[in-house]
């Protein structure tokens, strides 16, 4: 038997939005106006006879997903939390990162080489790492993605410290005078390439 814990939502949003956050990892504005903005995408219109869910229970079920990490993420856990299944948790996941990355312009502000705001931002980092990062204002570092099997070439590079054969993903700028962008799995030369202090 599941006993969905959506509902609670709607309390949390006005009456403990540090819940709501919790659960989330957004304020319910936040919620609302990501909801707003994706409502309309032609993903969440279905002309069959099975309905989708409301696309704002869809986009919760995506965002507990993204608020957590490890067992916590997995679909089954956000399918017991929110009382779907399993399958309809990963259709809500690709529906809403569809309509998101559809949205990617609207939701990301990159700003000008020599704008103030970048100025702060190279400023910020250079004052919270070292010198050679002064530059380097944006940065991604990614979970583990689990590999199906165990690589054939240099397997033990990819075992973890939770016995699985994975890749750890990232992604930095780090010189963006220059637009030079760098990613690769950790350890790798290209992340050796991020800089050093």
């Amino acid at each position: 038997m599941r006993a969905s814990q959506l509902p609670l939502l709607d309390h949390f949003a006005i009456h403990r939005p540090l819940l709501f956050r919790k659960k989330l990892r957004v304020d319910p504005v936040i919620f609302d106006d990501i909801l707003d903005q994706i409502s309309d995408h032609y993903i969440f219109l279905n002309k069959l006879n099975n309905k989708q869910l409301p696309v704002a229970i869809q986009l919760a079920i995506f965002l507990f997903r993204m608020g957590h990490y490890g067992n916590a993420s997995s679909p089954e856990d956000a399918a017991q939390w929110a009382g779907v299944s399993v399958g309809t948790v990963i259709n809500c996941t690709h529906r809403v990162m569809a309509a998101l990355l559809d949205k990617h312009d609207n939701f990301i502000y990159v700003p000008d080489v020599q704008s103030p705001e970048l100025r702060r931002a190279r400023e910020f980092a250079e004052s919270q790492t070292c010198w050679s990062w002064r530059n380097g204002v944006f940065a991604a570092d990614g979970t583990t993605v689990n590999l199906y099997a165990r690589p054939k070439s240099f397997a033990d590079s990819y075992y973890n410290r939770k016995s699985n054969f994975s890749l750890n993903c990232q992604v930095g700028e780090y010189d963006v005078m220059q637009k030079q962008t760098t990613y690769g799995h950790a350890g790798c030369n290209n992340a050796a390439q991020l800089g050093h202090c």
